[in-house]
């Protein structure tokens, strides 16, 4: 049961449930019934009628402001990408940095967001990595390390390792003070944890769709601020362009870029995943992000109670204002743990520091306890097995 929502109803999308104990959302979420009964359609008409591009193409317009809606932007603010780290790339490529300038990043963050920003040392530009101070990176943590070269600070919201919640707001007001780009990566957060866009500060924020938003892996999503026009792209295509050339001729006088998000975009959509998309946000939206955290919080805190009792640790925080709702990161050696787990039919992720338990909407508290119970039962086994000896 739940006091947020009806999860027993949600946890009928998702048959994973009946084959296994699904606990790796941070990795990939399940096909809910409904977003894969939303891929069986798309196909269908492609397969029916060759594929209706202008039906198909509006539909990415009433997406794309389904997905603005649950992010507090503009629909001209969000822009389709195919993963986080394609949004990262874009975010560092499109700031205005020159030779001199640095960026700062938060050390053991997401290596494919510290990448995209090390990539563009070829141009001069230093990345300063600022070690984590205690369980969260709030502003002050950033302050000391700002000088008069400094240009953007870019983190994770939620980290994928431990789920720590860092403080985006407070980092996001001290980037205005001061006059600097934020960059955000909101892989682990959409979808689960409620983000308001424009009190973030953020100037960009990358997502993939294939964890929180429920979808198959290859689609993504960029936030830019209305704004910021002074971003340029990487790359560009006709669909960048304010004015794309009816005659299909490129000129070089019309290189005018669109305003906001889409001058990102560059050709075709992953169109069934945006079709997945539109129902995974109709079955997010019938919840409501706030009742999932509080759901998956829930959770959490029934996950720490019951691996205190077997004298198991946590990794990362365990106060609800700094940590993720849905992420746990439990004190135990994967290479001896995961080949069990995998035995009784317990999805997990191996992680840097231990085994990732990852709760999705469709969780229960009943998943928790039978969790407990087998790691208790290796334990009696181990116990059992070293009494014989």
């Amino acid at each position: 049961m739940s006091r947020h929502y009806d999860v027993a109803a949600i946890r009928r999308q998702f048959p994973v449930t009946e084959r296994m104990l699904y606990l790796d959302s941070a990795n990939q979420a399940p096909l809910a019934t409904s977003v894969r009964d939303a891929l069986v359609r798309f196909y269908q008409e492609g397969n029916e009628t060759a594929g209706p591009k202008a039906v198909w193409l509006d539909r990415v317009e009433l997406v794309r402001a389904r997905v603005a809606n649950l992010l507090g932007a503009q629909p001209s603010e969000i822009a389709f990408t195919k993963n986080t780290s394609e949004g990262m790339n874009i975010a560092a490529n499109a700031l205005p940095l020159a030779a001199g300038d640095n960026v700062l990043l938060v050390e053991g963050d997401h290596p494919n967001n510290a990448y995209a920003f090390l990539n563009l040392r070829r141009k001069g530009v230093e990345v300063r990595f600022v070690p984590l101070a205690g369980e969260t990176a709030r502003a002050d943590m950033f302050a000391p390390h700002i000088d008069a070269r400094t240009r953007a600070i870019s983190l994770s919201h939620v980290t994928f390792h431990a789920g720590h919640r860092f403080d985006i707001a407070s980092i996001g007001a001290l980037c205005a003070q001061k006059g600097l780009y934020f960059v955000v990566d909101a892989m682990q957060s959409t979808g689960v944890v409620p983000l308001d866009i424009k009190a973030s500060g953020a100037s960009l924020i990358g997502s993939g769709c294939h964890k929180g938003l429920l979808v198959p892996q290859g689609l993504g999503i960029l936030y830019c601020r209305q704004e910021l026009d002074e971003l340029q792209p990487a790359y560009m295509a006709m669909s960048s362009l304010a004015n794309p050339p009816g005659d299909y001729i490129a000129r070089a006088d019309n290189m005018a870029l669109k305003q906001g998000a889409g001058r990102f975009e560059i050709g075709n959509f992953n169109l069934p995943d945006i079709h997945a998309l539109d129902a995974s946000l109709a079955l997010i939206e019938s919840v409501g992000v706030p009742a999932i955290e509080a759901h998956l919080h829930d959770l959490g805190d029934h996950l720490i109670d019951r691996i205190g009792e077997l004298g198991i640790g946590l990794v990362g925080p365990r106060d609800r204002a700094e940590r993720s709702p849905h992420i746990y990161v439990l004190d135990l050696p994967a290479e001896e743990w995961l080949a069990y787990l995998t035995s009784r039919q317990v999805r997990v992720s191996p992680e840097r520091d231990g085994i990732r338990v990852s709760f999705g909407l469709f969780n229960l508290a009943d998943d928790v306890d039978r969790f407990v119970r087998i790691l208790a039962e290796r334990g009696s086994l181990s116990a059992r097995a070293n009494a014989a000896a």
